[in-house]
């Protein structure tokens, strides 16, 4: 791209208007700062303080699966994000809120770029309207994107633009595509999303040689290029996989395959209507109606949209083979296959989001073409699917939830002043959370025996088991969800159920806790922070030594000692 044709780009009034679109939908991060509602759920919970934790570990670059204290007295590095992850250094470099902020930012700004270069190179004709290109581009980017995924969704559309060009162009494809090529792989997770995305790219790769009876290289190495960095960028993670024998993990033990028939066709249609909670493309109310209503027409007009019926039958696939990945059936075979228990290969549904809009953007052509009428409706429609997704910016969708803030969730002060009460060195003594995520902890410079991780000795989840086994023992809800995945090694109570945040506005005291003290104080346990009190505490060996609550948090916390 000529510095004039991007001259020219930037001065279209539609982009700037997109740009500020989402320089609002942003607004919040800096506004509230600290104050600011975001996911609990797979991001404030996991991976946002996985990232604060390495960056003060003092192991981001290690050639060996060195242990990190600071978790199950001693959690693998591998099981925390790579040394060459750019969302890591950003966490480095600034705090926390400022660093998701940036996260956030990069993540919108690559998805509507993205996709509004491909669908004006390679998906719609060069007149369409840019009500269609940019307002099509505008709404991917404000799609409820797992936070820490950064660029492994948002940035798919980006990429496949960059593949495209150097299929096309080869060796005369512009500069910016293989600046493009090299980045785009640090700020995305290859396990999760773009290993499915390349296996796609070199089908593409192979149906061309076949054929045009000719070998692209170009295309070829822009593949190798972009599936070597990632290699690179998660060489821990490889190594640990099949070079370490130090540890199994317990993902050894995963058996997700547990669903009737009947349940895994209900998630399928499930999945293709509403998506999965790492995925949500809001699909469901106006665009699959707006697909099915395009496909009609174009039929009703004797032509044949192969494209776009071809797009949506994709989803309708991944959508029956997300759901089926977890059906009873594949269970004696992954039993006897280890990397289809360890690897989830369910997680191909991934690419959803991008098909979705790509499609939607060739149905909206397909309206666009009707006349006066025609046109309103693909106004009336963009309009109306970019203010639902407006809606959905992480401060309006969790502060309607009533999640506490980023400030009240960590609650930096409540916890000082718990360590200030210990006064000892954190790291000389351990402690496990109950009724609430033990990352919380972790945030405020604790060494917890539990976690929530992707990856960790199976030897620990079994000695950790011991201490909620009673717990586990009066619900078949909570031993199954631990017993076959395990990721959340956190102290279980059956009272409590699957809620792991008990603020002080809903702290109901536990009746009957039944856990093995002895257990826990053989792994180190010394101390018990509970969000709720415990009714049976001397009992079970457990001495309340103070409770802790500050104004601005939502904790009341009761620091139990193991006796």
């Amino acid at each position: 791209m000529s510095f004039k044709a991007f001259s020219n780009f930037m001065h279209n009034k539609w982009i700037w208007l997109g740009c500020l679109i989402l320089l609002a939908y942003l607004s919040p991060y800096v506004i509230y700062g600290e104050d600011v509602h975001i996911r609990v759920h797979d991001n404030m919970d996991s991976n946002l303080v996985w990232y604060k934790v390495l960056a003060e570990s003092g192991s981001i670059f290690t050639l060996t699966d060195v242990q990190l204290p600071y978790a199950i007295d001693g959690l693998p590095r591998s099981a925390l994000p790579s040394a060459f992850d750019a969302a890591l250094w950003l966490y480095v470099l600034f705090e926390p809120i400022t660093a998701y902020t940036i996260s956030q930012t990069i993540m919108r700004f690559a998805a509507f770029f993205g996709m509004y270069l491909l669908l004006t190179r390679f998906v719609v004709k060069k007149e369409t309207t840019p009500w269609i290109t940019v307002g099509v581009s505008l709404a991917f980017a404000m799609l409820p994107y797992w936070p820490s995924g950064v660029l492994s969704i948002a940035g798919m559309p980006l990429a496949l633009y960059v593949f495209l060009m150097i299929r096309k162009y080869r060796t005369k494809a512009p500069k910016h595509t293989w600046i493009l090529l090299v980045l785009i792989p640090f700020f995305a997770n290859f396990v999760l999303s773009f290993v499915f995305f390349l296996a796609v790219i070199g089908a593409l790769w192979l149906i061309d040689r076949i054929r045009y009876k000719e070998w692209n290289w170009t295309f070829f190495t822009a593949l190798a290029v972009m599936a070597g960095i990632f290699l690179m960028k998660d060489y821990l993670l490889i190594t640990s996989m099949f070079f370490d024998n130090s540890f199994t993990s317990h993902r050894e033990e995963l058996s997700l395959s547990g669903n009737t028939f009947e349940r895994s066709y209900e998630l399928a249609w499930e999945n293709f209507l509403y998506g999965h909670t790492h995925d949500e493309a809001v699909q469901a109310y106006i665009i699959i109606p707006v697909i099915l209503l395009a496909i009609l027409l174009a039929l009703f007009k004797n032509r044949h949209p192969k494209w776009l019926f071809s797009l949506f039958l994709v989803n309708l696939v991944l959508s029956f083979w997300y759901a089926f990945w977890y059906w009873e059936g594949w269970q004696p075979l992954k039993e006897n296959i280890s990397v289809l228990n360890t690897f989830n290969f369910a997680r191909l549904h991934f690419m959803d989001p991008p098909i979705w809009y790509i499609a939607f953007a060739l149905a909206l052509g397909i309206l666009w073409r009707f006349k006066k009428i025609g046109k309103l409706l693909v106004v009336a429609l963009i309009v109306m699917q970019c203010f639902m997704l407006f809606g959905l910016t992480e401060e309006f969708k969790y502060r309607e939830a009533n999640t506490p803030t980023f400030k009240e969730f960590y609650s930096e002060d409540l916890f000082t002043s718990i360590k200030d009460y210990i006064g000892e060195d954190p790291g000389d003594y351990r402690v496990v959370s109950i009724g609430l995520h033990p990352t919380i902890a972790q945030y405020n410079g604790f060494y917890t025996l539990d976690t929530y991780n992707n990856s960790f000795p199976l030897e620990y989840k079994h000695a950790f088991r011991k201490v909620i086994a009673g717990e586990l023992d009066k619900s078949p809800t909570l031993e199954n969800y631990f017993d076959t995945w395990g990721g959340r090694l956190y102290m279980y109570v059956a009272e409590q159920g699957k809620d792991y945040m008990f603020t002080k506005n809903q702290n109901e005291p536990i009746q009957d806790l039944a856990i093995d003290t002895e257990a826990l104080k053989k792994l180190g346990g010394e101390y018990i922070l509970s969000a709720v009190p415990i009714e049976n505490a001397e009992d079970i060996g457990l001495s309340l030594e103070e409770t802790f609550e500050e104004k601005d948090s939502v904790w009341e916390i009761y620091l139990y000692h193991v006796m």
